[in-house]
């Protein structure tokens, strides 16, 4: 396998630090493991927490090196610090308690009480997988959880070579205005996603979080599901029942930081600043106010590669989106960068030990599972992040575009569509690393925010609340669904090789995410998904579900993100932009007015038949386009476009469509 500087010539100057890193990582490797797999040396979970014994009893440790007395206290001792409950040292910072049968039950809430040199206070176990919160206290307990071992009744899906994966939000995920539950998103909506054809769901703040509204991304304990979406057993229920419709499922796992919390979460567990977080000010995270790993830390790297071991082996989970990718490879946490210059990706600005983690937790998971998905949130397009571990890279599988989003932004707040340039958007939606493999998105769940707007809010405004029913006659509406589509479809039909939408965005939820807080009067009403807006025939909602079911269905079906892009027209002057994609062209007109006849461009030879167009009633178009129109490539060469090919196609394009030709192969 060739090396990264091999494939990349502006890679050549850095070789020597490629290879550097790489060695680095192994010998990191190899502290850990030795020779052997990480998979069978990484097993943090099984050993600390609390655990059933071979004699119906417990066993509960804790690693507290700083600490020199624990008690465990809780429901079944009356919550004292008496010496019966009292932990013994074990060696390494390790402390242990066993304790016979029939004093702890399933139910039961604990925690722990640590003393250390000039202070204590109540702690929770770092390997915690339980953790419930007192509705009238508000204050989070340990919960002991002791269910018969679940059946899992379908397998999980096999290799997904192109993602289409449905971002969303557990709690969010109800039309009533409350925390939905794990079975209202498995009955309620699960079978949207299917309907749809996405082949990944991507589910947010599954980690518990003290505070609802940080999104998830405030985690206090990493091995514990949220409690407030329900039980294990009912998460286990939904990940079976999405396998079991050919959905993986994907993680957004948080580990480039820890909230701040003591009592809750890992900050001083011991009375120690920096047990599992850099010393000093680069433990503490300036803009985001919480806690920093220390990625260079044994006791830390086991913790959070048996926290990814933990999931996939507990709940079966089939990949992992890793957040805030950006923060953990920089000291500075990539804060006020632009990233212009390869050098910034190998100087001294870099945490070399997060990039090491971040190697060994692609490495690990794939010895777990081959066919895991691994997406990194990198905003600062790091060389190699998502290139093969053998080629010098640190192996995740796909890197997120984030820059495509950026951009629709862009060109949508800052320039009138007459000023839209087909070469730029052709420029930005193909941009990628030849070695890295990409998921693009015209919008995720940033940029449904409160403080932000959806890409609908920004096309339509205000409009939205008086003329998206579909008998309304509203130019602005008109642009704004039209727009929709076609940004959708251009972004998913460029994509390196895997698409993302945020729930609900595929039909244009309308409004923002504002999560219950005090400035809302701890309102559910923007925390929520108004899914009757969507299947409502008469609300253009429904036209642009439908729209997206559609182009996903056919994506998939004509395996369009194997093939790599081939641009055939950009035409500045009639804002025209045309590409194939293996046997299928796509035509854009984003004209706001004009529709053009006959528009020839050089193309392949053959027959070519119209499989979508977005103009179409059934989405909410104006029916310019006969649904079954064949188009033959005749012989000869055509001044528009590419010229590689000697054969011209001729089509109508309506102004603000999109259509899709497929060839017909004889």
């Amino acid at each position: 396998m060739k090396k990264i500087y091999e494939t990349d010539p502006w890679l050549e100057p850095f070789k020597d630090a490629i290879e550097a890193r790489h060695a680095r990582i192994l010998a990191d490797r190899q502290k850990l493991c030795g020779k052997g797999s990480l998979s069978k040396a990484v097993n943090n979970h099984l050993y600390y927490g609390l655990h059933r014994t071979e004699d119906g009893g417990w066993v509960f440790r804790e690693w507290a090196p700083s600490a020199n007395r624990i008690y465990l206290i809780g429901d079944f001792n009356s919550w004292k610090r008496t010496p019966g409950w009292a932990l013994q040292p074990v060696g390494n910072g390790n402390w242990e308690l066993r304790i016979p049968a029939g004093f702890i039950q399933h139910g039961h809430l604990y925690k722990m009480f640590v003393e250390w040199s000039g202070g204590a206070g109540e702690r929770l176990p770092a390997y915690v997988t339980r953790v419930v919160q007192d509705d009238e206290t508000k204050i989070f307990s340990a919960q002991v959880w002791d269910t018969p071992k679940w059946r899992w009744r379908h397998r999980r899906p096999g290799k997904i070579d192109n993602p289409f994966i449905y971002e969303c939000h557990i709690g969010m995920s109800s039309e009533e205005e409350k925390v939905a539950s794990f079975e209202d998103f498995r009955t309620g909506v699960l079978p949207r996603i299917q309907a749809l054809g996405y082949n990944c769901i991507q589910i947010m703040a599954l980690q518990e979080h003290p505070y609802y509204g940080s999104f998830g991304y405030q985690v206090s304990n990493f091995f514990a599901l949220s409690s407030r979406f329900g039980t294990p057993e009912e998460f286990k229920r939904l990940v079976d029942d999405a396998h079991g419709r050919g959905i993986a499922v994907i993680m957004d796992i948080v580990h480039s930081h820890s909230v701040e919390n003591e009592a809750e979460g890992l900050s001083r567990l011991d009375g120690r600043d920096d047990l599992y977080f850099y010393g000093g000010p680069q433990g503490h995270h300036p803009a985001w106010g919480s806690r920093c790993f220390d990625y260079g830390k044994d006791e830390v790297k086991y913790f959070l590669l048996s926290n990814c071991k933990f999931w996939m082996e507990e709940y079966h989970i089939d990949g992992f989106r890793f957040d805030g990718v950006t923060s953990m490879l920089y000291w500075d946490h990539g804060l006020g960068k632009d990233f212009g210059d390869y050098s910034l990706y190998f100087d001294q600005g870099v945490d070399e030990n997060a990039v090491s983690y971040l190697a060994l937790a692609n490495q690990l998971i794939h010895e777990i599972r081959p066919e895991a998905i691994t997406i990194a949130e990198d905003m600062s397009g790091m060389a190699g992040l998502a290139a093969p571990f053998e080629a010098g890279g640190q192996g995740f599988d796909y890197r997120m575009a984030m820059g495509v989003a950026d951009h629709w932004i862009k060109w949508i707040k800052e320039k009138s569509d007459w000023d839209w340039s087909m070469g730029e958007i052709w420029w930005e939606l193909t941009n990628k690393r030849a070695d890295e493999r990409t998921v693009s998105y015209a919008e995720c769940h940033d940029q449904a925010l409160v403080g932000d707007k959806t890409l609908i809010f920004r096309l339509i405004d205000k409009e939205m609340y008086w003329s998206m029913n579909a008998g309304s006659q509203n130019l602005t509406v008109d642009r704004g669904v039209a727009l929709h589509k076609m940004i959708r479809l251009i972004t998913a039909a460029t994509a390196g090789d895997g698409y993302l939408t945020f729930m609900g965005n595929e039909f244009g939820h309308p409004e923002w995410i504002d999560f219950p807080r005090e400035g809302n009067g701890w309102s559910f009403k923007y925390a929520r998904r108004q899914w009757s807006l969507e299947d409502n025939p008469l609300l253009r909602y429904h036209f642009l579900s439908a729209f997206d079911g559609e182009m996903v269905h056919f994506l998939r079906a004509h395996a369009t993100l194997a093939q790599r892009p081939d641009l055939l027209v950009a035409d500045e002057q009639k804002k025209i932009l045309i590409f194939r994609r293996g046997n299928t062209i796509f035509a854009f007109n984003f004209h706001p007015t004009e529709s053009f006849e006959n528009y020839g461009f050089s193309a392949p030879e053959g027959e070519w038949k119209m499989a979508l167009n977005s103009d179409e009633g059934r989405f909410g178009g104006f029916s310019r386009l006969s649904g079954d129109e064949s188009h033959t490539a005749m012989p000869g060469r055509c001044p528009n476009g590419n010229q590689g090919y000697d054969h011209t196609l001729s089509l109508y394009l309506p102004s603000r469509c999109a259509l899709v030709l497929v060839k017909n192969e004889k």
